[in-house]
């Protein structure tokens, strides 16, 4: 089954990692770059969690502009996954599609709705796993 690692950034400006495992994991596949989920799915009721990113097994980037879960290679200048050297240099670069699928092991994601609890409590519960 999937597995992923959640990175969810906090509207105070810190990040907390969770594991999804089984079938948590799987409600996220298919889901894309700026969908809204439920805090449930990374073991956090009540709050609401948009998806801003991720990257795959080897490391390459999800951009919300490429459709689909392939790997593509695309021009890119001063953007996600590739920082330039001169001012307007160019370079093609291998990038992710926006969808979530099985080889994407990293996925970022940005709190919308605060729940009742806060997260760190959740965390010092030992239950972070989902």
């Amino acid at each position: 089954m999937v597995e992923f690692r959640v990175n969810v950034s906090t509207k105070d400006g810190k990040t907390r990692q969770f594991e999804v495992k089984e079938q948590h994991a799987g409600a996220l596949l298919g889901k894309r770059i700026g969908d809204e989920v439920d805090g449930i799915l990374v073991g956090l009721p009540g709050y609401r969690l948009v998806i801003t990113g991720g990257s795959d097994r080897d490391g390459f980037p999800m951009r919300e502009d490429i459709s689909g879960i392939g790997r593509k290679d695309v021009l890119l200048s001063k953007s996600k996954g590739f920082r330039n050297a001169k001012e307007g240099q160019r370079k093609r670069r291998l990038v992710r599609g926006n969808m979530i699928s099985q080889e994407i092991t990293q996925i970022n994601m940005k709190v919308v709705k605060e729940g009742s609890r806060p997260i760190g409590e959740k965390e010092d519960e030992g239950s972070e796993t989902a």
